[in-house]
This record gives C-alpha cells, structure tokens and sequence, in this order.
C-alpha cells in the first residue's frame, strides 16, 4: 500500500463519525494540523492533497458537503501548539493531524472534548498521545 493511500485512508475514516452527524448538523468541519503549507499544491504537501481527493471520490464537496480548515505549520513545528488552539477556537468536529508526534500531542493537549485523528507517530503510548492502543480513551471518552 502507498503511503499516499494509506494517509487518504486515515483522512476518510475521520470522517465517517462526522458525516453520521452531518443529518444533525449544517456542514461538518474537518480540522487539519500539517506540518507543511496550507496551500495544497504546494510542494511536499501531496498528504492534503490525497485527503481532498478522497474525500471527492466519497462523492463529498468541499465547501458544499464538508468543510476543512486546515492549519500549516510552514516547517516550523514549534507553531503546532497556537495552531491547535486556533482550529479548537473554531469548534472543528475533528481534528486530524498530518505532521507527526508534536503535531498530534499538541492537538491532544488543546482539546477534551474533540476527537483527534493521528497519521504516522513513533509510539504514541510511550509518546503520551494515547494511553494504549486498544483502549485509546481521552478526549472527553470513557474506554469501554
């Protein structure tokens, strides 16, 4: 499998909880924590890309079915923690983040309550994202 596959898939499954509110709910917001531009075609941001493009293969329209806010840190990764705040000012569905360790830590430790999505991290219980990873709790969800 592709990397740029599985990113797109991981993107997707984010989705799923929020389209099953979207009945509820105007439009869903998808917020995105990169490390790279916000500007998807840019170079090196081919993971924003392969998102957008899965989600249009779901049949969803940007802007029309769902909205995204995505928030890149430029390479400067020290702005992962201002940038989190800013998509949970915003009051995103989910938050998924596309830029490593510091990335999803600093979107787990600026929210309880909205659900984070993780790509790619090292070891995200040793990390302190997740307290294990068959019963990942946090965010305002009890394990079960």
């Amino acid at each position: 499998m592709k990397r740029r596959e599985f990113i797109a898939g991981i993107g997707v499954a984010a989705t799923w909880p929020i389209v099953a509110r979207a009945q509820q709910k105007s439009k869903p917001v998808i917020g995105i924590l990169g490390s790279g531009s916000a500007d998807p075609g840019a170079p090196g941001s081919w993971g924003l890309r392969a998102f957008l493009q899965g989600l249009r293969e779901l049949g969803y329209v940007v802007g029309s079915d769902v909205l995204v806010e995505y928030r890149g840190a430029a390479e400067k990764l020290e702005r992962f923690p201002t940038l989190a705040a800013e998509l949970v000012a915003l009051k995103v569905d989910v938050i998924l983040t596309a830029g490593g360790t510091r990335a999803a830590l600093a979107a787990k430790q600026a929210t309880t309550t909205i659900p984070v999505v993780f790509g790619p991290v090292g070891d995200p219980i040793s990390d302190g994202i997740v307290s294990s990873l068959a019963r990942p709790g946090g965010n305002g969800r009890k394990a079960v």
